[in-house]
């Protein structure tokens, strides 16, 4: 923010009610109350400001608005901070969704930040073999673990998970066919579907089977001369119940076997270990899909695997190096920190047992419930003493993974419910509250539903650092 005024200007309780009482920008900006935010901020950007500042100002006067010079003083402070406060900021996510695409999907553990932090320092080894003394590959730095979690014979991580399959197909279906069943045409999140994906591609979709069922014979039936592979899409967002049938990556890798062709398996979310584990769900793994007989699998790293934002192609050797080849790897490749964290979070894979504590995404996905409760218990009186006005209790909740991951399931936790007591329609008084805990030094979100603000505390850790933030809440 604009450093504080210890002087008065000579102007500052001057009432200014006609145009041409309103400053020059030169004039204005060589008032010696500027002079401290010229000094911080730069002569060209307060310029800017001021420009915009007694534009607004003057349409004021003109509709008949009398102002002060005082306000025009902190008018342009205000401006001038704002115009440098990052968009991209820090918040406390309370929606009950665990990775939530909107607030960053998964947070990185301290091991990955600080692999990123050693490498923006200075130079590092992104592309230089310190053993040859000569340029190297940048993708090794994550494909050897890669290939030893999943069992692949290469891997290849590029900046995320559509990339990953645009440049797959790209690489291996160029102008042929594709085979994909009609259930699996997924579409994600801003409004990115596979049918768009598949034809910027450059390959031709062709559906079998029906929305809900699909047969080995769909997929005899629609192989030609013209087909490139076979795919097989996991339903990341979306769960189909009722009279189903769709093809296991065993039943499709045995039609591509009979065919010479080879199956690419997208997982979309990726999990590298069995999440039966941590007491999650079961998802298909990245080394379980390749056992079936998936040639190719592309997934997210920044989803179940809980590391940065990447999309990673792991499979056979030969495929892999075709892709490496493609001209369009280079605008997808990832950057060094990307890379670095993306391998200190592999290695920790390699210990599952230290995941749950290490790795932010598991822990707060497998966190006992007991432990949200009580949170929640000691939490509510303080969120109560300082939303007055207001009904404050703990309640129940269902969190949900997010980001597609493991959509039908729901996890057991307790949040922090404030309602507005005595009032049929709270939903502005609700919507003003959700603003204020928005404008907090560290947004706080949560959401607005059945007539509630609710603050899930499932992923909240840092239990001091949310009170001491609540002293800036203006209700």
């Amino acid at each position: 923010m604009g450093k504080s005024r210890r002087h008065v200007s000579s102007h500052a309780n001057k009432s200014i009610d006609r145009p041409q009482h309103i400053p020059s920008v030169d004039h204005f900006l060589n008032d010696p109350e500027n002079a401290s935010l010229i000094g911080e901020y730069g002569l060209s950007l307060v310029t800017r400001c001021a420009q915009h500042v007694l534009a607004e100002a003057r349409g004021k006067v003109l509709d008949g608005k009398a102002i002060d010079y005082a306000s025009l003083l902190q008018a342009l402070s205000s401006e001038t901070a704002g115009m440098v406060q990052p968009s991209l900021r820090p918040v406390i996510n309370l929606t009950g969704t665990v990775l939530h695409t909107n607030l960053g999907r998964a947070a990185l553990p301290e091991v990955a930040i600080k692999a990123m932090v050693d490498v923006a320092r200075g130079a590092s080894t992104l592309e230089f073999d310190l053993e040859k003394g000569k340029r190297g590959d940048r993708y090794k730095h994550a494909e050897d673990l890669l290939c030893y979690l999943t069992g692949a014979e290469a891997a290849l991580v590029v900046n995320n998970n559509a990339a990953a399959v645009l440049l797959t197909l790209n690489t291996l279906a160029r102008r042929k066919e594709v085979p994909v069943s009609r259930g699996e045409l997924i579409e994600i999140g801003g409004a990115f579907r596979m049918p768009d994906i598949m034809a910027r591609a450059g390959c031709k979709l062709v559906e079998v089977g029906t929305t809900n069922r699909t047969h080995s014979t769909d997929f005899e039936d629609a192989i030609s001369p013209k087909t490139a592979l076979l795919m097989k899409v996991h339903a990341s967002n979306f769960e189909i119940t009722g009279f189903t049938k769709t093809m296991s990556e065993q039943e499709l890798a045995s039609i591509a076997r009979r065919h010479a062709l080879p199956l690419v398996t997208d997982l979309g979310s990726g999990a590298l270990i069995d999440l039966e584990s941590f007491h999650l769900p079961h998802e298909t793994t990245v080394a379980e899909a390749l056992k079936a007989g998936a040639d190719v699998v592309t997934f997210s790293g920044d989803k179940l695997l809980g590391g940065p934002q990447a999309g990673i192609i792991a499979g056979r050797h030969d495929l892999i190096t075709k892709m490496k080849r493609n001209p369009m790897t280079r605008a997808m490749r990832p950057d060094k920190l990307s890379l670095a964290a993306m391998a200190a979070v592999l290695r920790l894979y390699t210990n599952p047992s230290q995941l749950a504590t290490e790795l932010p995404t598991l822990r707060w996905l497998s966190r006992d419930v007991e432990d949200i409760k009580q949170l929640t218990s000691r939490i509510a009186p303080i969120v109560q003493n300082h939303c007055k006005g207001f009904l404050v209790a703990p309640a129940p909740v269902q969190s949900q993974i997010g980001s597609g991951a493991l959509p039908s399931n729901r996890l057991a936790s307790a949040a922090v419910k404030i309602t507005l007591p005595r009032q049929n329609r709270p939903g502005k008084a609700l919507i003003r509250l959700a603003k204020a805990f928005r404008d907090l030094p560290i947004p706080v979100i949560g959401r607005i539903t059945d007539d509630a603000l609710w603050f899930d505390l499932r992923c909240l850790e840092d239990e001091s650092g949310f009170i001491a933030n609540l002293e800036g809440l203006n209700v």
